[in-house]
């Protein structure tokens, strides 16, 4: 099954045969709710309710050149089923519906008419402290109730996370890459050479990706990866993009396709950098600091060498966000980065 908005009768007979539509509910429209990234998704719409349907497929939508593993909304949609059991998780994200495994297909309730958090980059812009407990508590539940020393193997996700890898760790730091970060923003390529030249530097990324990439990828070609300190069930891809703000004014997480059984201390990183980026107040980052329930053997020097690499890749990488920072005021956050990589 490709899923296809004008091919109406087919989704609709498609929709009917997994049970996802009554025999006789009829689809009223179809849309596209948001700017198409990793997966195929559209809205569907009957005169009773409306639904998304996610497929993923051998490429990303945004890049069709782009190879991506087909299988990653069956692991999404393996996540929303792990989390289910757990009333915070689950009410924090959207319901699934179902899963079609063999079309790599998952179906979500819709949540209506959303935005998502990417407005906090945007000057003078701030997170509540309603959320911002919100996120904070996800982060604890999910590392809480998830810590194994046997993970499902499907959540070892290797594919998703060696693409992850790529644009964490390895390619903002290519000083020959295909991104021109002058059409980013004029300076940007010269503010940015330092760190590319940085053979230190490069080194603690290197190591860092090694956790990132290990479990999954024990002892490859020579390679020594150290063990993760803690192993917990991840979202993985913890930013404003993947944050909702509903109608009611509460906060959604969807897009959970990088999960993977790993370190805690990326999640946690992960949103701290973003909040920087953002420039929330100290405040907001205390909360965050003193709330999230640290599990067992947190190393809070990896989760900030997590927060200095993800700062630097979406400021000289290739995974640029919508912000109105200056050049001085980057230069200030590279090099808050960069002491956090010692």
């Amino acid at each position: 099954m490709h899923l296809d908005t004008q091919q109406l009768p087919t989704l609709q007979d498609y929709l009917r045969r997994l049970g996802w539509l009554d025999n006789q509910e009829i689809i009223s429209s179809v849309e596209t709710p948001g700017k198409e990234n990793l997966n195929y998704t559209i809205r569907v719409t009957t005169p009773f309710r409306s639904l998304i349907i996610k497929q993923s497929r051998e490429y990303f939508e945004a890049n069709p050149a782009l190879a991506a593993p087909a299988n990653r909304a069956v692991i999404e949609g393996r996540f929303y089923q792990e989390i289910q059991p757990i009333p915070m998780l689950a009410s924090a994200m959207p319901l699934l519906m179902g899963v079609d495994r063999e079309n790599n297909i998952l179906v979500l309730e819709d949540l209506g008419n959303v935005r998502d958090y990417t407005f906090l980059y945007e000057p003078d812009q701030f997170l509540s402290e309603a959320d911002t407990l919100t996120l904070t508590n996800y982060l604890s539940e999910l590392h809480y109730h998830f810590t194994t020393q046997v993970p499902d193997p499907i959540f070892a996700n290797p594919d998703m996370r060696l693409l992850n890898h790529e644009k964490i760790f390895s390619f903002p730091f290519l000083q020959a890459n295909s991104v021109d970060l002058d059409t980013v923003q004029p300076g940007l390529a010269e503010l940015a050479l330092p760190y590319k030249r940085d053979m230190a530097l490069k080194k603690v990324v290197r190591q860092l990706g090694q956790v990132y990439l290990a479990d999954s990828f024990p002892a490859q070609s020579g390679q020594s990866y150290q063990a993760a300190s803690t192993k917990t069930l991840l979202h993985g891809d913890f930013h404003p993009g993947s944050w909702l703000q509903t109608q009611q004014g509460h906060i959604k997480l969807i897009d959970p396709g990088f999960c993977f059984y790993g370190p805690a201390e990326f999640d946690l990183g992960v949103l701290i950098a973003h909040l920087m980026i953002a420039q929330q107040p100290s405040t907001t980052l205390d909360t965050v600091l003193t709330s999230y329930l640290k599990p067992a053997g947190f190393d809070e020097t990896l989760r900030q060498r997590f927060t200095g690499v993800e700062i630097m890749r979406r400021l000289i990488g290739a995974a640029q966000l919508p912000l109105s920072l200056s050049i001085d005021q980057k230069r200030s956050l590279l090099d808050e980065s960069r002491q956090m990589l010692q």
